[in-house]
């Protein structure tokens, strides 16, 4: 383990990332990232809960087939969604082959079968990874949906058994979702809903958008003075306040979502959402999360700054921070420590895409 960790670290120290522009060379530097862990199945964090002594013992990659690599099953899910949209970018990458290579292993029939199937072979399994996992796998889908490409186009075939499981499981939770989670880590519904809102327009599944939309509206349509001034958590990679604002901006018309705006905001919260965050040790699993809640930031503040005015007071402020957050952490994306490396590339190059 400690050999493989070294040489992980080698390989992905790289030169740092400092243009919010994203080239194809820093698009080669952040899919070595994924392109590495995707294959590693260990260290791993499976979060299976176990049914019997049988199933207990499962490796990783028996659980999981196609998404069993990066330390657990999002990260490799958004590490495969990563590659896709460098491929689609830069269809001449000098990568290309390894990219397709280990995207061909991944989306074969027989294993994201057993990937749909894990969803509904155990007893506890029709929540694993909600919401956050479920976005995720969405936001893979999203852009093989949109890719005109034939390799695409086979590869969005294999993913539907998998994909129908998440939206049916999706579907079905929704109404039954009482209260919204506000925290700034993977259960966040607001996150998950922009993501799956985004999902429903591409492939216009009218019914899942109008679902959304109702339940955004009602978690967050009177919600104000939110307490944003008390953000972030030690371990936080989203921000709950902008997560929220990047839904209803997504939820709201325009002069309707700028009303909202003023309302759920008061000026010590925004003062407060544009301090970059301190992260005190990149080798801790957990503290570095603040590094992707840097990105995650900047993405939202970069979406809800295009919906305000020029005249608005927050408009320049928020496009201004976004820029400065992204400048800060961009070169900590390649630090060369697995606790980031496995999972802040895909945030890094979402955050450079809008």
């Amino acid at each position: 383990m400690k050999q493989f960790l070294i040489a992980f670290c080698i390989l992905t120290s790289l030169a740092p990332l400092h243009s919010q522009k994203l080239s194809e060379a820093d698009a080669t530097k952040l899919a070595r990232l994924p392109l590495r862990c995707i294959t590693s199945e260990f260290p791993n964090k499976t979060s299976h809960t176990a049914d019997s002594a049988s199933d207990a013992v499962l490796l990783p990659s028996q659980l999981h087939p196609s998404f069993y690599g990066c330390l657990d099953w999002h990260s490799s899910v958004h590490g495969h969604w990563l590659l896709l949209k460098v491929l689609k970018e830069f269809p001449s990458i000098t990568i290309r082959d390894s990219i397709i290579q280990v995207l061909s292993n991944s989306f074969q029939s027989q294993k994201i079968n057993e990937e749909a199937s894990y969803f509904s072979k155990y007893k506890t399994t029709n929540t694993y990874e909600r919401t956050y996992g479920w976005a995720w796998l969405l936001k893979l889908d999203e852009e093989l949906y949109t890719w005109d490409d034939p390799l695409a186009k086979q590869w969005h075939a294999t993913l539907q058994p998998l994909t129908k499981k998440i939206v049916a499981l999706w579907k079905a939770f929704l109404p039954k979702q009482t209260y919204p989670n506000r925290t700034g880590v993977h259960p966040n519904t607001a996150f998950g809903l922009v993501f799956a809102i985004d999902w429903a327009r591409t492939v216009k599944d009218t019914a899942f958008e109008n679902e959304i939309i109702k339940t955004a509206k009602t978690f967050y349509l009177n919600n104000t003075a939110t307490p944003a001034y008390l953000e972030p958590d030690g371990t936080d990679f989203l921000s709950p306040s902008l997560e929220i604002a990047d839904l209803m901006r997504r939820v709201l018309a325009k002069q309707s979502f700028i009303g909202w705006l003023n309302k759920f905001y008061e000026t010590r919260s925004i003062q407060r959402i544009t301090q970059m965050p301190v992260i005190s040790d990149r080798t801790d699993y957990q503290i570095v999360h603040l590094d992707g809640l840097a990105l995650s930031r900047a993405w939202c503040m970069k979406g809800i700054a295009k919906e305000l005015p020029a005249s608005h007071p927050w408009k320049k402020l928020l496009e201004k921070t976004a820029a400065d957050f992204l400048q800060k952490a961009l070169p900590n994306v390649t630090s060369g420590n697995y606790g980031g490396d496995h999972w802040l590339a895909s945030f890094a190059i979402y955050a450079l895409s809008l």
